[in-house]
C-alpha cells in the first residue's frame, strides 16, 4: 500500500515527527554510562503517553520478528543495528548505541533513529561509521524531490555508503509510512538512479541509510529480533520521516526543543 497524505494527514504526521524527534533527544540525553536499556525504554513509554502518541513496537508482530516486540524502543548496541530488544544491559563507556522509534499521533505515524557514542572513550572508526549514515541519509533527502524517483534516494545513499568503504545490505532499507509504519513503497540503500516509484507530493518516507563496519551479513540474536552484524562489527544507523513536498523533502522528525 503507497499513501499519498492530504494536508490534515500532514498537519498530524508533523506533530508525530516532531513527538518522535523530541523524545529521541530526551534518550540521547539520558543515555549515559551505567544507565540500563530497560530504563531507557520505560522513559520512552512515559514520553510517548505525555505526547499523546501511541507506540508502533509495543504490539508489532511482523513476519521476521519473534513477536509480539513488546517494548517501546528499539535499543542497538554496537554490533546490533536494526531491531534492538532492550534488554537488562547497563550501557559503557564508549559503547556505540541506536535508538530507533515510530510512534503514531491521531492516527499517522513517523519514524526515526540515531546512532551516538555513550560516554567519554571514543574510537575514530566508530565515528566514521556514523558519520557515513548521517552524510548518507542528508544525500538521500536531497535526492528526495517530487517527480523523483526512488532509485534515486537509493542510488544516492548508495554512493556514500559505498564510496566511504562500507558494503550496503539491501534485505532492509527505508518504507513509506503514513497511518501503518512498514508501507510501500521499498527504499533500498543502494539502487540505480531514475528507476522506481515515481515521487508524489503527500507522500511520507521514512529513510534510513544503516551500515555495518566490514560486513554485508546479519545474524539473529536469540531473542528472535535483534539483528547484529555477522561478524561482531560495530554497526550504525540513522534515520529521519520526510514528506515530499513542491518544494523538495521536509523533514518531519527533527526536535522541536
Amino acid at each position: 500500500m503507497i499513501e499519498i497524505l492530504n494536508d490534515d494527514q500532514l498537519s498530524r504526521a508533523r506533530r508525530a515527527g516532531a513527538l518522535v524527534g523530541n523524545i529521541l533527544q530526551a534518550l540521547r540525553e539520558r543515555a549515559a554510562v551505567g544507565v540500563n536499556l530497560l530504563e531507557l525504554d520505560r522513559l520512552t513509554g512515559e514520553l510517548i503517553r505525555e505526547g499523546g502518541g501511541v507506540s508502533c513496537y509495543v504490539d508489532y508482530a511482523p513476519s521476521f520478528g519473534n513477536g509480539p516486540f513488546g517494548h517501546y524502543v528499539c535499543t542497538a548496541v554496537n554490533d546490533a543495528v536494526l531491531h534492538g530488544m532492550p534488554h537488562d544491559y547497563a550501557l559503557a563507556d564508549g559503547d556505540l548505541l541506536t535508538l530507533d522509534l515510530a510512534l503514531t499521533v491521531d492516527g499517522i505515524a513517523a519514524d526515526a533513529a540515531i546512532s551516538f557514542i555513550v560516554g567519554e572513550r571514543r574510537d575514530p572508526a566508530d565515528e566514521a561509521l556514523i558519520a557515513a549514515t548521517e552524510e548518507a541519509l542528508r544525500a538521500g533527502i536531497a535526492a528526495a524531490k517530487a517527480d523523483a524517483r526512488i532509485g534515486d534516494i537509493s542510488n544516492a545513499i548508495g554512493k556514500v555508503l559505498k564510496g566511504a568503504g562500507y558494503s550496503v545490505n539491501m534485505e532492509f532499507g527505508g518504507h513509506g509510512i503514513g497511518s501503518t509504519m512498514h508501507q510501500d513503497p521499498h527504499i533500498a540503500n543502494s539502487g540505480r538512479a531514475g528507476r522506481g516509484y515515481r515521487l508524489r507530493p503527500g507522500l511520507l518516507l521514512a529513510i534510513e541509510p544503516w551500515v555495518m563496519a566490514d560486513t554485508d551479513k546479519l545474524v539473529f540474536d536469540a531473542d528472535g529480533w535483534t539483528l547484529r552484524s555477522a561478524t561482531g562489527s560495530r554497526t550504525a544507523h540513522t534515520e529521519h520521516t520526510v514528506a515530499i513536498t513542491e518544494n523538495g523533502a521536509e523533514i518531519l522528525t527533527l526536535p522541536t526543543r
